[in-house]
């Protein structure tokens, strides 16, 4: 009985630290790096992406989870979605964006990130 006590504590405690304590990475400039973002076991890698404002950007994404969910990028504030194929990289061109931060994420939201326009 006191192991499940003890377990449902360290569920409660993931979740506490998940939801209200967890600070996301720091971003990546991309104005600086050339880089690719990664989708594999549930995350964009990196999932923070800092961009110029009022200029068009090309992101490099390159998926190596086979999951269905993780085959499409989505862009809601600027409605724009992208296929990723498996295992090769795909080059997704933005339109030049206001200052502000922009979601992407599947289909599912489980694999989200934050594009921040600077």
């Amino acid at each position: 009985m006191w192991v499940i006590n003890v377990v449902g504590l360290l569920f409660i405690g993931l979740i506490i630290w998940w939801f209200w304590l967890y600070k996301p990475a720091a971003a990546v400039d991309l104005k600086n790096e050339n880089i690719s973002i990664v989708v594999n076991n549930g995350i964009y890698q990196p999932s923070r992406i800092k961009v110029v404002a009022d200029q068009k950007t090309t992101l490099k994404f390159i998926r190596k989870d086979g999951s269905l969910c993780a085959a499409t990028v989505i862009f809601p504030a600027i409605e724009l979605s992208a296929e990723l194929p498996l295992d090769k990289e795909k080059s997704i061109a933005l339109p030049a964006l206001s200052v502000g931060e922009y979601a992407f994420h599947c289909p599912m939201k489980m694999y989200s990130g934050t594009l921040i326009v600077e």
